[in-house]
């Protein structure tokens, strides 16, 4: 087992105890979080999607996540190790605070990671349209 897998495992052991602060410690101080060239969702402005960068947008994206959705399950399904990148298989769904709407959706995190074993970025691959439809 590779050590950027280890560390995602404990990412989201992390996640669900609620540890920020630990999370952020496996990040590289210039993380790029949701960085895309084109995005439908971060082009309406989903709270959640937006593009983020360093260890205070990935604190930012975990408090808009904290204040924008209340998830009622999160399970990971698989983890895929591909050296620098691994990527996540999970299920998601989640009440939106905000607007009351619901939404399940089956997603993939693809986190890559730098020498040091640092994560330098993180991308949702998710069916944007039910985030859309969600927050509005």
């Amino acid at each position: 087992m590779s050590n950027n897998l280890q560390s995602i495992q404990q990412l989201y052991a992390c996640f669900g105890q609620g540890d920020i602060p630990s999370i952020l410690e496996m990040m590289d101080d210039d993380v790029q979080w949701e960085s895309w060239a084109d995005n439908s969702a971060q082009n309406v402005g989903v709270p959640w999607m937006l593009a983020r960068q360093g260890k205070a947008g990935v604190l930012a994206f975990f408090q808009s996540l904290g204040s924008s959705l209340q998830i009622k399950d999160f399970q990971v399904l698989s983890i895929m190790d591909g050296g620098n990148q691994i990527a996540a298989e999970f299920v998601i769904e989640a009440e939106i605070i905000e607007t009351g709407k619901h939404y399940r959706d089956e997603e993939i995190h693809l986190w890559t990671f730098n020498e040091k074993g640092k994560v330098i970025r993180l991308r949702h691959y998710l069916d944007t349209h039910k985030h859309i439809e969600a927050s509005i």
